[in-house]
């Protein structure tokens, strides 16, 4: 090796010692600034970036209260009940709320934040780039005192993912513990968060063919699965849709006979994608736009 090269060598790794230095300082910023930001807010996000991540403070959360929330008693009663004995420190099951979209599901983990923020519950969004990382977000809470829901929002994986097996890897049966005050709650519009065709129920027909379809069938099954709390969400009836109308219009004290409100929240439903609880949200804030701009006019 000519004396060029040795120097050119040297000062390579001379940079690389100190580009390893560097992000040394860096980590160890950022796992202080986490630390920090862990004791003075409620919800945070985990941005995942060039494979590694942090938790970014959300200082300004979406709190909805679970008065809004109609047409899904059941639901809210499940989780409520789950989500209080999270709490208090007692057996908990991770949930999975599944099914139409714009029926709650995201709203109502939002208001479980809501309800019980003050008893010292936090929710951190996760996306499903972040799930690799749910082991690393788990150690950062480990000696935490308060108790942390990982949201994971319209979630589903398709076959090629490998994410999905790190989430199982955290719900159960990974080499690592999950800790007490660690809860996973995803919502899906698919029950079992994967796709599955109905070649999965035929028997092999050619050489490429799976020979036992039946166990790909269940490695799909078997997320879901361990989510020991699933709860279904199902389009709503008519009236159940007016009845959301009816309590955001009053909310919004807007002035509206029954009879005209009505006709127009069916006349937005049949305009829509489908009947729920956010298509009548949708509804009830355009005609208080449009009643506030037609006011404004007449002044």
């Amino acid at each position: 090796m000519s004396e060029k090269a040795r120097n050119q060598e040297e000062l390579f790794i001379q940079l690389l010692k100190k580009a390893d230095s560097l992000l040394t300082r860096l980590d160890a910023h950022t796992a202080h600034a986490t630390s920090e930001s862990l004791d003075d807010y409620i919800a945070f996000r985990w941005r995942a970036q060039n494979g590694t991540g942090s938790l970014v403070p959300v200082k300004h959360p979406h709190l909805v209260n679970s008065t809004d929330l109609i047409g899904i008693d059941v639901q809210c009663t499940a989780l409520d009940r789950n989500t209080q004995q999270f709490l208090k420190g007692v057996p908990t099951n991770h949930a999975l709320l599944w099914g139409d979209r714009g029926t709650g599901k995201s709203s109502l983990v939002k208001a479980m934040l809501a309800r019980y923020a003050s008893d010292g519950l936090r929710l951190i969004g996760i996306g499903k780039e972040g799930l690799v990382h749910l082991q690393e977000i788990a150690e950062l809470l480990w000696e935490r005192p308060e108790r942390y829901i990982l949201f994971c929002d319209d979630l589903a994986f398709s076959e090629d993912e490998p994410e999905y097996r790190e989430l199982k890897a955290m719900l159960e049966g990974g080499i690592a513990a999950c800790p007490d005050n660690v809860l996973i709650y995803a919502t899906s519009n698919r029950r079992h968060l994967m796709p599955r065709q109905v070649r999965e129920n035929q028997y092999p027909q050619n050489d490429e063919d799976e020979l036992y379809p039946r166990e790909a069938t269940e490695e799909k099954v078997s997320l879901s699965d361990r989510f020991g709390l699933r709860l279904a969400f199902y389009r709503i009836s008519q009236n159940t849709y007016l009845q959301i109308v009816s309590h955001y219009a009053q909310k919004r004290e807007l002035s509206v006979p029954t009879e005209v409100l009505r006709r127009a929240a069916l006349e937005w439903e049949a305009s829509s994608s489908g009947r729920s609880g956010r298509v009548a949200y949708q509804f009830v804030a355009d005609l208080a736009g449009r009643l506030a701009l037609e006011s404004s006019r007449n002044l």
